[in-house]
């Protein structure tokens, strides 16, 4: 129940007014903290990660965001109003204007214009959903599910406004021609103007017994599910083109498409950087001095990698096609591993004078520094 969750601001630890950058740092401390593979058979780490998921679904998408605030947890149910799935905001509540129609309204065939036809075939408009994806499943792709209301034809007049048994019959205030002409006496003579008809909205032809289910208007609205595919390699806040899933068509029209906003949420360890992903891997001195086949984490699993002897603090070494699949296209970016050397904080006196006996083997100058870092990728992203 909506009711028993905690506030989304105080699982990531934010405050109401924090900004999206404190809002995502927050959440990839969370992950990073509650991680399953850092924290194996552990429950209360498990659901302690959900409930960052969910919370930063949520903070991260400015349309939830803004019900969140208004409304709490209720403003974001799935359950709730109109079905929770309007990602970037409906407008007017998904009300549709059809702005042909409110010129036609108020000049009708005047000033030399033609009057829209009401009974030419229209496309739908479109709609809007968002989803909230991981890290590794907008590298790799993924299939979901979003519930999104929609305008559809009447099932129970098939879209013809007359209730079962009834025929729509020509309209008496216009016989049929869609316009009603009004005249309106003035100082300069009498003046007369053609508007569309009221009674029958310009279509010349009106139900006097409506269907009950869509009160003579043909369309009702209705929550659907629709599987979306998430293409393999797609990035934050892009979005998804899904044609003929929107409002459905007006007298034979097409249907307009729906468009899926993508919000992927950050990874504890890895960062993109276009199509290719880095991380940092932790050795100790030892490691970087003598070499070591390391274990290093990838989209794909974990990989091993020969660490060389004399590693140093800073450097890079490059995981080939390990990174993010080209979206649209072939092949895939790299993996950027980055070694932090682990210095040791606490010593014992025996460890303290192993390392003096080494510094004074060694000589106590430092090694000129290296070259080959310098305007380095790292060096050029900030972080």
């Amino acid at each position: 129940m909506a009711e028993n969750k905690r506030d989304y601001y105080e699982v990531l630890g934010v405050d109401k007014s924090a900004s999206e950058d404190e809002i995502k740092k927050a959440y990839r401390q969370m992950a990073k903290k509650y991680h399953p593979d850092l924290n194996p058979g552990n429950a209360e780490a498990e659901k302690s990660f959900k409930e960052a998921n969910e919370a930063y679904e949520v903070l991260s998408d400015g349309d939830k965001k803004a019900r969140y605030d208004r409304f709490g947890h209720a403003g974001v149910d799935p359950n709730y109003g109109a079905g929770g799935g309007g990602g970037f905001g409906g407008g007017f509540g998904g009300i549709d204007f059809d702005i042909g129609d409110i010129f036609s309204s108020f000049f009708g065939g005047g000033f030399g214009g033609q009057r829209v036809n009401p009974n030419a075939p229209q496309r739908g408009s479109d709609i809007q959903a968002s989803v909230t994806i991981s890290f590794e499943e907008a590298a790799k792709g993924s299939k979901k599910t979003v519930e999104v209301p929609r305008i559809e034809v009447c099932d129970e007049c098939s879209g013809s406004g007359a209730a079962q048994g009834t025929t729509s019959q020509t309209c008496p205030d216009c016989n049929g021609s869609g316009v009603v002409n009004t005249t309106q006496r003035t100082a300069f003579g009498n003046i007369t103007q053609q508007r569309q008809c009221s009674k029958c909205g310009g279509r010349g032809r009106y139900n006097p017994t409506p269907c009950t289910k869509c009160k003579g208007t043909g369309r009702i609205r209705r929550n659907i599910k629709i599987d979306v595919n998430i293409p393999a390699g797609i990035d934050d806040r892009q979005v998804v083109n899904v044609r003929g899933q929107g409002n459905k068509g007006v007298n034979g029209g097409p249907a307009g498409d729906l468009r899926v906003g993508v919000n992927v949420r950050p990874h504890p360890f890895f960062e993109r950087d276009g199509y290719n992903v880095w991380c940092e891997v932790t050795v100790s001195f030892a490691q970087a001095a003598l070499g070591d086949e390391l274990e290093v984490p990838t989209l794909d699993g974990k990989v091993k990698y020969s660490l060389p002897a004399g590693s140093q603090p800073g450097d890079i070494f490059r995981l080939k096609e390990k990174g993010i699949q080209n979206l649209n296209g072939r092949g895939r970016g790299d993996q950027l591993v980055k070694i932090v050397v682990d210095v040791p904080k606490k010593l014992t006196d025996r460890q303290k004078e192993l390392i003096r006996e080494l510094n004074a083997e060694l000589g106590s100058n430092p090694p000129e520094e290296r070259q080959d870092n310098k305007g380095g990728f790292f060096n050029k992203k900030k972080r």
